[in-house]
């Protein structure tokens, strides 16, 4: 096997700010430590935890690469003391803490997962992030069930694309939320119940019209500020709320009343802090749950766009002009 560079390409930046600050930058390549992998990155996906990192707003956790970027694909090309589950050569996408906007990355091996039957590369490295949030806070913390109601906020984005596949999968009734008619048909197509243009329509009324009046039995929220009144009063009784994000803003005026008299459970949670044995038992799940569906194409990443990696900046001008249906992805 050829030795491996001293030196890769990686994208990072100096000081917070716009898109622009994002440049190609020489890094050391670091070796895995027991229980790691060496992965050389083929795709890495672009997500809005990036975004949010670059603006300065969401530092790495402790211990974690400095460098952007949440998941990967690739091949495993050295191992670390006692990794045994993959062989080098090995394809796999992966979930990090961070340094994923590069040519190599370190991951724990319990947070790998290979690579499903049938889907490409570009397609692997589009999974992670999404289908962990989706799994972690619809199924586990939200407790979705077959036969109950559900709806998304931002059914467009990549974790609502993800979102609406899998709810539906799984046999619930699909509502989401988007900004267009474009966007609303891009999440019939991809299998919800009921699309609503939130700049043209109350996302209460008809999330309450969508289901006999009772209210959605969960919501997954990434908008936060004066979404989570309304989500309050969209919910049905013994509804549950999942917060995954704040685009709105963190802080909001809200009428707690109808979290009793609705007997209402408003919860959420973070990823990327998350330890890697907590990581390991999403990427379990996943692998026997989600992975047959993929293989299977009942569900599949939806990628609107690609970049080199050298054209990070691009990538995330994109992400913040909210223009994209799905997926963003950079090419290594």
């Amino acid at each position: 096997m050829t030795a491996l560079p001293a030196m890769m390409t990686a994208i990072g930046f100096d000081a917070p700010g716009g898109p622009d600050v994002l440049k190609p930058q020489q890094r050391p390549v670091r070796g895995p430590g027991p229980g790691e992998v060496l992965v050389e990155v083929a795709i890495a996906g672009v997500n809005r935890p990036d975004v949010l990192q670059r603006q300065g707003g969401y530092a790495p956790p402790p211990g974690a690469s400095d460098i952007p970027g949440l998941e990967l694909a690739g091949r495993i090309v050295a191992l670390g003391e006692g990794a045994s589950r993959y062989q080098l050569g090995d394809r796999v996408c992966a979930l990090v803490a961070g340094g994923g906007y590069a040519q190599y990355a370190v991951v724990h091996e319990d947070n790998a997962l290979p690579i499903p039957a049938g889907l490409s590369l570009e397609e692997a490295g589009a999974i992670p992030e999404t289908y962990f949030t989706v799994w972690t806070n619809v199924f586990q913390r939200g407790g979705l069930k077959r036969g109950e109601s559900f709806l998304v906020h931002g059914g467009s984005s990549g974790i609502g694309t993800t979102a609406i596949q899998l709810a539906k999968a799984f046999g619930a009734t699909v509502l989401a939320t988007a900004g267009s008619d474009e966007k609303c048909a891009a999440c019939r197509a991809l299998g919800a119940d009921h699309a609503i243009n939130y700049r043209s329509e109350d996302f209460v009324a008809a999330a309450k019209a969508a289901t006999g009046g009772r209210g959605v039995d969960l919501i997954l929220d990434m908008v936060g500020g004066d979404y989570i009144d309304r989500n309050y009063d969209a919910a049905a009784e013994s509804g549950r709320i999942v917060q995954i994000a704040f685009l709105h803003g963190a802080k909001a005026e809200v009428d707690f009343r109808r979290l009793m008299m609705k007997r209402l459970t408003h919860t959420g949670s973070t990823l990327r802090p998350r330890s890697i044995a907590e990581k390991a038992q999403i990427a379990r799940e996943l692998e026997e749950k989600v992975w047959p569906l993929l293989t299977a194409g009942r569900c599949k990443p939806v990628i609107h766009a690609r970049f080199p990696l050298a054209q990070a900046a691009q990538a995330h001008r994109l992400m913040e002009s909210n223009a994209h249906i799905g997926k963003i992805v950079l090419t290594v």
